[in-house]
């Protein structure tokens, strides 16, 4: 029949069956189906390749019979030059499906900002790491890295990575390596779960080997260190007291709270979530440390008047901050000791002020370093100074750590009673008391 607007509206789907075809008489293999919900759709029929095939032309109403028509005569253009509408159709349907797939893909990439790739690493591989990973690894990076933090973390390349490690590495070498190993963590399990397709921080490099620290103060350097924090008020003063004689690591003291000591001021429990290594910890307070912590007065918030739960805090409701600039106070007062040391009568043949060195030369890390060196002079076994300092991986190694589980409190009780009896014998004091301030001063 040939198809006209009006004969189309009245066709109809016989009862019994789910659709039927008419054919056009006027442009070959044009037609439309009618289903049996009345749904009309145009068709084009042809062969291709010897096949019957079928190029679906639109449905009626949103096609007029003109536009269909017209679709059909182009279509039968192409069939009787050897082409394959339907098929051309198709292609370039999953050509467009696969640009919006692609679009989509982008847009999520560059959704995946270097930033937001931190926090899905913080969530993911870090969940399970200790506290100190956890908090130092982002931050490390964050600090590092502000201007990239906008970009896709797809789209920041290795030339990038490599020019401010260089730039990190001048000053601070082991920033840089650090950085370096962060970075290369963090992308690496980005690439196994197609974050992103490659890590710029696998090839990078920092140039020269990372030489371990072997600084390790004497004694004459340990009691300087001694008299000096004595000179100094809360909270560092006694801080740095407490960080000698209890030998833990920097941000542990600074962060102490009065919930984590002993109601007797015996032990210290630090706990698992601000260990560094994940696993709680508990301390020995030497007799010095719990003359130290006696003197301390509980700080309170200015602004709400609320405890501190914080034994050091400056605001109430943070841990201490600027250390730099405390330890900078501390070497003003060993250097003006060590001049006035030169000065007098006792030390003017062997050194002038005009020779002091600058600095002291050592790191508040150097204090752990040299607890434990004094401890193995002390007699103390290496296996509990490792106990001490909370190194799960030390003298005892391989089959024998996996089953050695005591953990020598006995021992490092023992261990820290010598080490502050030796930091007061080096000082040339026999006891400390607490002084007004909370300044913990030296007893002679």
């Amino acid at each position: 029949m040939k198809l006209t607007k009006s004969g189309i509206d009245a066709l109809t789907c016989p009862p019994g069956k789910r659709d039927v075809m008419f054919t056009d008489s006027e442009v070959k293999g044009f037609a439309v189906r009618v289903n049996a919900t009345g749904t009309k759709t145009f068709l084009f029929n042809y062969r291709f390749a010897g096949k019957p095939k079928r190029l679906v032309l639109g449905q009626y109403g949103a096609l007029t019979l003109a536009q269909a028509r017209k679709l059909a005569e182009a279509a039968r253009g192409r069939a009787m030059a050897g082409g394959d509408p339907a098929g051309d159709k198709k292609a370039q349907v999953q050509e467009y499906q696969a640009q919006v797939a692609e679009q989509a893909a982008q847009a999520a990439a560059n959704a995946l900002t270097l930033d937001v790739l931190i926090d899905r690493w913080l969530a993911g591989a870090l969940r399970d790491r200790a506290a100190s990973y956890r908090r130092d690894a982002p931050q490390r990076i964050r600090y590092a890295l502000p201007h990239l933090l906008g970009r896709a973390a797809h789209a920041i390349t290795q030339a990038e990575v490599q020019a401010r490690l260089d730039e990190i590495a001048e000053d601070h070498p082991t920033t840089a390596r650090r950085l370096h190993a962060y970075g290369r963590a963090m992308y690496g399990w980005a690439v196994k779960r197609g974050l992103v397709p490659d890590n710029p921080f696998s090839a990078a490099i920092v140039e020269g080997r990372e030489i371990s620290r072997d600084r390790v103060l004497s004694d004459a350097e340990l009691g300087e260190f001694w008299r000096a924090s004595g000179l100094l008020p809360y909270p560092f003063g006694p801080f740095f007291r407490l960080l000698v004689l209890t030998l833990q690591r920097r941000n542990e003291v600074a962060g102490m709270q009065w919930s984590e000591i002993a109601s007797d001021l015996s032990t210290w429990t630090i706990p698992a979530e601000r260990a560094k290594n994940g696993k709680a910890h508990i301390v020995h307070l030497s007799e010095p440390a719990r003359h130290v912590l006696a003197g301390l007065h509980r700080q309170t918030d200015p602004k709400t008047g609320v405890i501190s739960p914080l034994v050091f805090t400056n605001t109430g409701r943070t841990p201490i901050s600027g250390f730099s600039a405390a330890v900078a106070r501390l070497e003003a007062l060993i250097m003006r000791e060590r001049a006035e040391q030169a000065t007098s009568g006792q030390k003017k043949r062997e050194k002038s002020p005009s020779t002091l060195q600058a600095t002291v030369g050592w790191r508040l890390h150097d204090l752990r370093r040299t607890g434990v060196t004094v401890m193995a002079r002390l007699g103390i076994g290496p296996h509990v100074a490792d106990r001490v300092l909370n190194h799960t991986e030390g003298t005892i190694k391989g089959v024998a750590a996996v089953y050695q589980r005591h953990e020598f409190l006995t021992e490092r009780a023992a261990a820290l009673d010598a080490w502050a009896g030796h930091v007061l014998s080096v000082a040339s004091g026999v006891g400390i008391e607490p002084t007004a301030g909370n300044v913990v001063r030296l007893k002679r």
